[in-house]
């Protein structure tokens, strides 16, 4: 699947989406539920102003005592009281919301990010498992993106919206009691307002969608862009393409910015309409209330709360308005998370799948036909079988096969006809983890993680002694290199590690894939990147590494392609010969004896001269 071409087209089924969420949100139910009980009074408080002000001009302005009656009995309280009481009580509930908005925002943040870290785990979990294909599809612009970004939107935003809509709401209805409680024919014109106000909202969301699905796309482009400005530095020094990536990098800015701007051109009318909407429903208050006010109906003091109520009512619709529309974005991303939990990769165990333990005789390609997509085969009914302890070179013009041939074995990608077996059972019969655990591999451009050389080497085989480890360092050649180095073998090496020289990092790569000790060994272009003098010492590494071996090479240096017990020739996906050196060489106008003339003729010359 191709992540750019996401759809989300779930993001609109609410119920759906966050009954898929909720097994994330259960194990900090409690939290969330604390959180959001608080939330209530937050919200809840706002009406204390609006609410304090009918007594407060209907008392101490209109210098009156407040006389009432409780429990048969008749109080007073005088102006002169109140005046103090009053102002003291609304900063007493001032410094109380205050500190459960404090509370409210803890636990808030407490549980988004610790829901958003049990979803990116549970991706990333997913993610190394993905088929090779997923990631030959796939920059890792939107990969990075998919699986990093869209669930700290969904998941961190689901809460805190949440939060937001309770507090706003609970402050909307204290504020519209505190208006029935002044005047409930006023307060019905209020409420009228306030349903026609969220009218806008509703008519935005499929908008929201295509602007966030469309961001998340160009989003991944500018990650991809900084990526491989990173990576290919010396490529860009090299051919002097920085030009070329600031354009693609504006480019994409410059794309985002007018998809942004195209949702605030079509959306952003919504802030002005609402309050067109609230001005003609404070102007027909304010007209209803002096005649109400006039005729005696309603004091000064309950139209001063009353107004101040619809005044303060205006933030938290506008802030309900604006949660609905955030929760609309976090809709559309939690809609490209579950995306991504309902690919599954293709290469999987099959059900009670044998375990591959080591090769005893042979591995054999029958009829084995492969494609990377259906309409061009990349090899077509590949017949070959190697013994035990055997090392076949495989060689062919670019473009031929040879890798795909190799990769194959440790299905990396399933082929699409024919079968490969181990001792005579088919590859797909073994689980994939034995089938790899018995297979090393080493490439033209091994990878390096951060962290130091006796890492990286370990990843081999993590349960390794100390003397394994160091005669994998002494066979792959590195001892003499790690003397030199400031902490020895826990010398951090840096990303890639890029503070050693590519014979370095290919030495290192060798020592990981001797100490995994594995029966089969597959060597792709090992040496091809390296000079002369590095490949030397790389190969003498190497012939340690498939010594007693079963071994595939794809090679360009001549004497490792000589000394081959066979030689396979691929050329555009077919087996078109096979045999030793002699053998081949043999074969009038053969391709492999084409190829020798063409390829290799010039590296035995030199190296009769380098003799002589």
């Amino acid at each position: 699947m191709k992540l750019s071409e996401t759809t989300a087209q779930n993001s609109f089924r609410y119920g759906w989406l966050l009954k898929r969420l909720f097994p994330y949100i259960k194990p900090f139910m409690g939290r969330v539920i604390l959180g959001l009980l608080v939330a209530i009074p937050v919200g809840a408080l706002d009406g204390v102003v609006a609410f304090a002000l009918k007594p407060y001009m209907d008392y101490v302005v209109g210098q009156k005592d407040w006389v009432f009656q409780a429990f048969g009995h008749t109080y007073s309280v005088s102006c002169s009281t109140m005046a103090l009481a009053i102002p003291f009580a609304v900063v007493l509930f001032a410094g109380i919301q205050g500190t459960l908005r404090y509370l409210n925002t803890y636990l808030t943040e407490w549980t988004s990010q610790k829901i958003t870290n049990t979803i990116k785990i549970a991706l990333f979990d997913k993610l190394v498992f993905m088929d090779t294909s997923f990631f030959d599809e796939n920059s890792s612009g939107v990969v990075l993106t998919r699986y990093f970004t869209d669930p700290e939107k969904a998941s961190d935003g689901i809460v805190s919206y949440l939060r937001n809509f309770v507090t706003s709401l609970f402050g909307a209805l204290s504020l519209i009691a505190v208006m029935l409680y002044s005047s409930w024919k006023l307060a019905v014109i209020g409420v009228v307002v306030l349903c026609a106000a969220f009218i806008p909202v509703a008519l935005i969301r499929k908008r929201v969608k295509a602007t966030s699905n469309k961001n998340m796309v160009l989003g991944g482009g500018i990650t991809t862009n900084f990526n491989e400005t990173y990576i290919g530095n010396r490529v860009i020094k090299a051919y002097c393409l920085q030009d070329r990536q600031r354009n693609i990098f504006k480019t994409k800015i410059w794309q985002t910015f007018d998809n942004n701007m195209s949702l605030v051109k079509r959306t952003g009318w919504m802030s002005p309409i609402m309050y067109l909407i609230a001005s003609f429903g404070i102007a027909l208050v304010l007209a209803y209330g002096t005649y109400l006010i006039t005729n005696g109906s309603m004091t000064a003091g309950s139209f001063a709360s009353f107004v101040t109520s619809l005044l303060l009512l205006y933030k938290p619709v506008k802030t309900l308005g604006n949660t609905l529309t955030g929760l609309q974005t976090v809709f559309v991303a939690l809609g490209r998370v579950f995306e991504l939990f309902d690919l599954y990769p293709q290469i999987t165990d099959k059900k009670d799948a044998k375990s591959l333990k080591g090769l005893n005789d042979s591995i054999e390609f029958n009829n084995v036909t492969f494609g990377y997509n259906n309409e061009n085969m990349v090899l077509k009914n590949i017949n070959l079988k190697i013994l035990k302890n055997e090392t076949v070179a495989i060689v062919g013009n670019s473009g031929g096969g040879k890798s795909t041939l190799v990769n194959l074995i440790p299905r990396f990608y399933d082929i699409d006809n024919g079968s490969i077996t181990i001792d005579g059972v088919n590859i797909k019969d073994f689980s994939i983890n034995s089938l790899r655990n018995n297979i090393s591999m080493v490439f033209q451009d091994n990878f390096l993680f951060s962290g130091t050389i006796r890492e990286n080497i370990m990843m081999g085989n993590e349960n390794a002694t100390d003397e394994e480890l160091n005669k994998a360092i002494e066979y792959a050649h590195l001892d003499e290199m790690i003397v030199d180095l400031p902490d020895g073998v826990d010398t951090v090496i840096g990303e890639r590690g890029m503070s050693l020289s590519g014979g370095q990092r290919q030495r290192v790569a060798i020592a990981r894939a001797i100490i995994k000790n594995s029966p089969i060994v597959i060597l792709d272009e090992a040496t091809s990147a390296l000079d002369n003098k590095s490949e030397a010492v790389v190969q003498k590494a190497l012939d340690n590494l498939i010594r007693n071996k079963t071994v595939f090479v794809i090679a360009h240096r001549l004497s490792t392609i000589k000394n081959a017990t066979r030689i396979a020739v691929i050329n555009e996906g077919e087996l078109v010969e096979l045999g030793s050196h002699e053998e081949l060489m043999n074969i009038p106008n053969g391709q492999y004896k084409t190829l020798y003339e063409m390829q290799y003729r010039k590296q035995e010359q030199n190296q009769e001269q380098g003799v002589l």
